[in-house]
Protein backbone atom coordinates (compact mmCIF):
# COMPACT_ATOMS: atom_id res chain seq x y z
CA UNK A 1 0.00 0.00 0.00
CA UNK A 2 1.53 3.36 -0.99
CA UNK A 3 0.47 4.93 2.35
CA UNK A 4 1.40 3.28 5.65
CA UNK A 5 -0.57 5.42 8.15
CA UNK A 6 1.19 4.26 11.30
CA UNK A 7 4.65 4.73 9.81
CA UNK A 8 3.75 8.12 8.33
CA UNK A 9 2.42 9.51 11.62
CA UNK A 10 5.34 8.10 13.62
CA UNK A 11 7.98 9.60 11.30
CA UNK A 12 10.21 12.39 12.53
CA UNK A 13 9.24 15.90 11.36
CA UNK A 14 10.95 17.16 8.22
CA UNK A 15 12.67 20.49 8.79
CA UNK A 16 13.79 23.18 6.37
CA UNK A 17 15.30 26.61 6.70
CA UNK A 18 13.23 29.18 4.84
CA UNK A 19 13.62 32.88 4.14
CA UNK A 20 11.71 35.66 2.41
CA UNK A 21 11.99 39.36 1.77
CA UNK A 22 9.69 42.19 0.77
CA UNK A 23 9.80 41.17 -2.91
CA UNK A 24 8.35 37.74 -2.06
CA UNK A 25 5.57 39.36 -0.04
CA UNK A 26 4.81 41.92 -2.76
CA UNK A 27 4.73 39.23 -5.45
CA UNK A 28 2.34 37.15 -3.34
CA UNK A 29 0.02 40.10 -2.79
CA UNK A 30 0.07 40.98 -6.50
CA UNK A 31 -0.79 37.35 -7.26
CA UNK A 32 -3.92 37.82 -5.15
CA UNK A 33 -4.95 40.85 -7.19
CA UNK A 34 -3.65 43.55 -4.85
CA UNK A 35 -2.62 46.90 -6.31
CA UNK A 36 -5.83 48.01 -8.01
CA UNK A 37 -6.10 51.00 -8.07
CA UNK A 38 -2.33 51.24 -8.03
CA UNK A 39 -2.22 54.53 -6.09
CA UNK A 40 -4.92 53.67 -3.56
CA UNK A 41 -3.37 54.09 -0.08
CA UNK A 42 -5.14 50.95 1.11
CA UNK A 43 -3.61 48.92 -1.72
CA UNK A 44 -0.15 50.43 -1.21
CA UNK A 45 -0.05 48.64 2.14
CA UNK A 46 0.24 45.45 0.10
CA UNK A 47 2.53 46.64 -2.68
CA UNK A 48 4.92 49.37 -1.44
CA UNK A 49 7.90 48.23 0.60
CA UNK A 50 8.03 51.40 2.72
CA UNK A 51 4.58 50.70 4.20
CA UNK A 52 4.29 46.95 3.66
CA UNK A 53 2.24 44.69 5.90
CA UNK A 54 1.84 40.94 5.38
CA UNK A 55 -1.37 38.98 4.96
CA UNK A 56 -1.23 35.97 7.30
CA UNK A 57 -2.04 33.66 4.37
CA UNK A 58 1.48 34.42 3.10
CA UNK A 59 2.47 31.62 5.49
CA UNK A 60 1.18 29.13 2.88
CA UNK A 61 3.85 30.19 0.35
CA UNK A 62 6.73 31.42 2.52
CA UNK A 63 9.84 29.55 1.46
CA UNK A 64 8.06 28.59 -1.79
CA UNK A 65 5.59 26.39 0.08
CA UNK A 66 8.15 23.82 1.21
CA UNK A 67 5.92 22.68 4.06
CA UNK A 68 3.17 21.12 1.94
CA UNK A 69 5.50 19.79 -0.75
CA UNK A 70 7.90 18.31 1.80
CA UNK A 71 5.09 16.69 3.73
CA UNK A 72 4.04 14.53 0.78
CA UNK A 73 7.29 12.58 0.81
CA UNK A 74 8.91 10.59 3.56
CA UNK A 75 8.48 7.34 5.51
CA UNK A 76 5.17 5.61 4.91
CA UNK A 77 4.31 7.73 1.88
CA UNK A 78 4.60 6.73 -1.77
CA UNK A 79 2.07 9.00 -3.45
CA UNK A 80 1.15 9.56 -7.09
CA UNK A 81 0.81 13.34 -7.20
CA UNK A 82 -1.86 13.12 -9.92
CA UNK A 83 -4.15 11.59 -7.27
CA UNK A 84 -3.70 14.45 -4.81
CA UNK A 85 -6.32 17.13 -4.06
CA UNK A 86 -5.95 19.98 -1.57
CA UNK A 87 -9.07 19.66 0.56
CA UNK A 88 -8.70 22.35 3.18
CA UNK A 89 -6.31 24.79 4.81
CA UNK A 90 -5.90 26.43 8.21
CA UNK A 91 -3.36 29.08 9.15
CA UNK A 92 -2.83 30.16 12.75
CA UNK A 93 -0.52 33.10 13.31
CA UNK A 94 1.20 33.64 16.64
CA UNK A 95 2.23 37.21 15.87
CA UNK A 96 2.27 39.52 12.84
CA UNK A 97 4.47 38.19 10.04
CA UNK A 98 7.51 40.34 9.21
CA UNK A 99 8.03 41.45 5.58
CA UNK A 100 11.64 40.17 5.76
CA UNK A 101 12.54 37.08 7.71
CA UNK A 102 14.19 33.71 8.14
CA UNK A 103 12.68 30.77 9.98
CA UNK A 104 12.86 27.05 10.51
CA UNK A 105 9.86 25.16 9.17
CA UNK A 106 9.00 21.74 10.59
CA UNK A 107 6.39 19.51 8.89
CA UNK A 108 4.91 16.22 10.00
CA UNK A 109 1.94 14.01 9.19
CA UNK A 110 -0.35 14.71 12.13
CA UNK A 111 -3.02 12.18 11.10
CA UNK A 112 -4.21 9.92 8.28
CA UNK A 113 -7.98 9.58 7.94
CA UNK A 114 -9.85 6.91 6.01
CA UNK A 115 -12.63 8.37 3.88
CA UNK A 116 -13.36 5.13 2.03
CA UNK A 117 -12.36 6.00 -1.53
CA UNK A 118 -9.62 8.36 -0.39
CA UNK A 119 -7.12 8.83 2.41
CA UNK A 120 -6.75 12.28 3.95
CA UNK A 121 -3.33 13.36 5.14
CA UNK A 122 -3.30 16.08 7.77
CA UNK A 123 0.00 17.88 7.33
CA UNK A 124 1.02 20.21 10.15
CA UNK A 125 3.78 22.75 9.58
CA UNK A 126 5.16 24.96 12.33
CA UNK A 127 7.51 27.84 11.67
CA UNK A 128 9.60 29.74 14.19
CA UNK A 129 12.36 32.33 14.06
CA UNK A 130 14.83 33.59 16.65
CA UNK A 131 12.00 35.36 18.50
CA UNK A 132 9.77 32.30 18.77
CA UNK A 133 6.79 30.74 16.97
CA UNK A 134 5.47 32.52 13.87
CA UNK A 135 2.71 30.34 12.42
CA UNK A 136 1.13 26.90 12.29
CA UNK A 137 -0.27 25.61 9.00
CA UNK A 138 -2.56 22.62 8.73
CA UNK A 139 -3.29 21.21 5.28
CA UNK A 140 -5.82 18.50 4.50
CA UNK A 141 -4.64 16.54 1.47
CA UNK A 142 -6.97 14.04 -0.21
CA UNK A 143 -5.21 11.11 -1.88
CA UNK A 144 -7.70 9.42 -4.18
CA UNK A 145 -7.76 5.65 -4.22
CA UNK A 146 -5.87 5.26 -0.94
CA UNK A 147 -8.78 4.84 1.50
CA UNK A 148 -10.38 1.66 2.74
CA UNK A 149 -7.57 0.66 5.09
CA UNK A 150 -9.84 0.53 8.16
CA UNK A 151 -8.74 3.74 9.83
CA UNK A 152 -10.76 6.45 11.56
CA UNK A 153 -12.78 8.74 9.27
CA UNK A 154 -11.70 11.79 11.23
CA UNK A 155 -13.76 14.89 12.06
CA UNK A 156 -16.38 16.22 9.65
CA UNK A 157 -17.04 19.81 10.65
CA UNK A 158 -19.49 21.93 8.69
CA UNK A 159 -20.00 25.64 9.33
CA UNK A 160 -23.27 26.86 7.84
CA UNK A 161 -23.57 30.62 7.17
CA UNK A 162 -26.11 32.48 9.31
CA UNK A 163 -29.69 32.55 8.02
CA UNK A 164 -29.60 36.27 7.26
CA UNK A 165 -28.18 38.63 4.68
CA UNK A 166 -24.38 38.96 4.80
CA UNK A 167 -22.85 41.97 6.49
CA UNK A 168 -20.55 42.53 3.52
CA UNK A 169 -20.38 41.20 -0.02
CA UNK A 170 -17.37 41.71 -2.28
CA UNK A 171 -17.26 40.70 -5.94
CA UNK A 172 -13.63 40.13 -6.84
CA UNK A 173 -12.64 39.65 -10.48
CA UNK A 174 -9.96 37.05 -11.21
CA UNK A 175 -7.67 38.34 -13.96
CA UNK A 176 -6.97 36.14 -16.97
CA UNK A 177 -3.28 36.09 -16.06
CA UNK A 178 -3.72 35.70 -12.32
CA UNK A 179 -2.74 32.03 -12.07
CA UNK A 180 0.37 32.74 -14.14
CA UNK A 181 1.40 35.43 -11.67
CA UNK A 182 0.40 33.56 -8.52
CA UNK A 183 2.40 30.45 -9.49
CA UNK A 184 5.61 32.51 -9.26
CA UNK A 185 5.20 32.30 -5.48
CA UNK A 186 6.17 28.62 -5.67
CA UNK A 187 3.36 26.37 -6.93
CA UNK A 188 4.40 25.50 -10.48
CA UNK A 189 1.86 22.73 -11.00
CA UNK A 190 1.15 22.87 -14.78
CA UNK A 191 -2.55 22.38 -14.03
CA UNK A 192 -2.65 26.15 -13.48
CA UNK A 193 -0.88 27.17 -16.68
CA UNK A 194 -0.74 24.44 -19.35
CA UNK A 195 -4.01 23.88 -21.29
CA UNK A 196 -2.93 20.41 -22.45
CA UNK A 197 -2.10 19.30 -18.90
CA UNK A 198 -5.40 20.75 -17.64
CA UNK A 199 -7.27 18.79 -20.34
CA UNK A 200 -5.64 15.55 -19.19
CA UNK A 201 -6.87 16.36 -15.68
CA UNK A 202 -10.43 16.80 -16.99
CA UNK A 203 -10.65 20.59 -17.29
CA UNK A 204 -11.23 22.52 -20.48
CA UNK A 205 -8.67 25.14 -19.42
CA UNK A 206 -6.22 25.77 -16.55
CA UNK A 207 -7.72 26.47 -13.13
CA UNK A 208 -6.76 28.95 -10.44
CA UNK A 209 -4.79 27.74 -7.43
CA UNK A 210 -7.06 27.02 -4.49
CA UNK A 211 -4.66 28.86 -2.22
CA UNK A 212 -4.98 31.92 -4.45
CA UNK A 213 -8.76 32.00 -3.87
CA UNK A 214 -7.95 31.42 -0.19
CA UNK A 215 -5.66 34.45 -0.03
CA UNK A 216 -8.02 36.65 -2.06
CA UNK A 217 -10.79 35.86 0.41
CA UNK A 218 -8.72 36.74 3.47
CA UNK A 219 -7.72 40.05 1.87
CA UNK A 220 -11.40 40.87 1.31
CA UNK A 221 -12.22 40.14 4.97
CA UNK A 222 -9.28 42.21 6.24
CA UNK A 223 -10.09 45.14 3.96
CA UNK A 224 -13.82 45.28 4.71
CA UNK A 225 -14.44 44.03 8.25
CA UNK A 226 -11.06 44.33 9.99
CA UNK A 227 -10.21 47.90 9.03
CA UNK A 228 -7.29 46.83 6.86
CA UNK A 229 -5.38 45.60 9.93
CA UNK A 230 -3.72 42.25 9.17
CA UNK A 231 -2.47 42.03 12.77
CA UNK A 232 -6.03 41.38 13.96
CA UNK A 233 -6.16 37.96 12.24
CA UNK A 234 -5.55 35.05 14.60
CA UNK A 235 -6.59 32.08 12.47
CA UNK A 236 -8.16 31.37 9.10
CA UNK A 237 -9.65 28.09 7.93
CA UNK A 238 -11.44 27.06 4.73
CA UNK A 239 -12.52 23.98 2.82
CA UNK A 240 -11.89 23.95 -0.94
CA UNK A 241 -15.35 23.20 -2.34
CA UNK A 242 -14.85 23.84 -6.07
CA UNK A 243 -12.58 25.19 -8.78
CA UNK A 244 -12.15 28.72 -10.15
CA UNK A 245 -11.22 29.59 -13.73
CA UNK A 246 -9.19 32.73 -14.49
CA UNK A 247 -11.50 35.42 -15.82
CA UNK A 248 -14.32 34.54 -13.42
CA UNK A 249 -15.63 36.59 -10.52
CA UNK A 250 -15.57 35.49 -6.89
CA UNK A 251 -18.54 36.53 -4.79
CA UNK A 252 -17.29 36.74 -1.20
CA UNK A 253 -20.07 36.97 1.38
CA UNK A 254 -19.17 37.74 5.00
CA UNK A 255 -21.06 37.49 8.29
CA UNK A 256 -19.53 39.11 11.35
CA UNK A 257 -20.17 37.79 14.86
CA UNK A 258 -19.85 41.36 16.13
CA UNK A 259 -17.73 41.44 19.28
CA UNK A 260 -17.23 37.68 19.11
CA UNK A 261 -14.06 37.90 17.05
CA UNK A 262 -15.33 35.63 14.28
CA UNK A 263 -16.24 36.13 10.63
CA UNK A 264 -17.95 33.40 8.62
CA UNK A 265 -17.44 33.46 4.85
CA UNK A 266 -18.91 31.76 1.79
CA UNK A 267 -17.27 32.11 -1.64
CA UNK A 268 -18.95 31.27 -4.94
CA UNK A 269 -18.29 31.69 -8.68
CA UNK A 270 -20.68 34.32 -10.09
CA UNK A 271 -20.57 33.19 -13.73
CA UNK A 272 -21.44 29.58 -12.88
CA UNK A 273 -24.67 30.31 -11.03
CA UNK A 274 -23.05 30.54 -7.63
CA UNK A 275 -21.02 27.32 -7.79
CA UNK A 276 -19.24 26.87 -4.44
CA UNK A 277 -15.55 27.75 -4.21
CA UNK A 278 -14.76 27.98 -0.47
CA UNK A 279 -17.01 26.57 2.25
CA UNK A 280 -16.80 26.12 6.04
CA UNK A 281 -14.70 29.27 6.06
CA UNK A 282 -13.97 31.14 9.29
CA UNK A 283 -11.63 34.01 10.20
CA UNK A 284 -10.99 34.42 13.92
CA UNK A 285 -9.68 37.81 14.99
CA UNK A 286 -9.15 40.23 17.85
Amino acid sequence: MPIDPARAVAAEPRSADISWDHKDVQLYHLGLGAGTPATDPDELRYTLESRLHVLPSFATVAGAGKGIAGGLTGPGLDIDLTSVLHGGQTVRVHRPLPPVGTATSSTRVAAVHDKGKAAVLVLRTEAADADGPLWTNESQIFVRGEGGFGGERGPSTRTEPPARDPDKTVDQHVREDQALLYRLSGDFNPLHADPQFAARAGFDRPILHGLCSYGMTLKAVVDTLLGGDVARVRSYTARFAGVVFPGETLRIRMWSAGSGGRVQVAVTAVERDGAPVLADTVVEHT
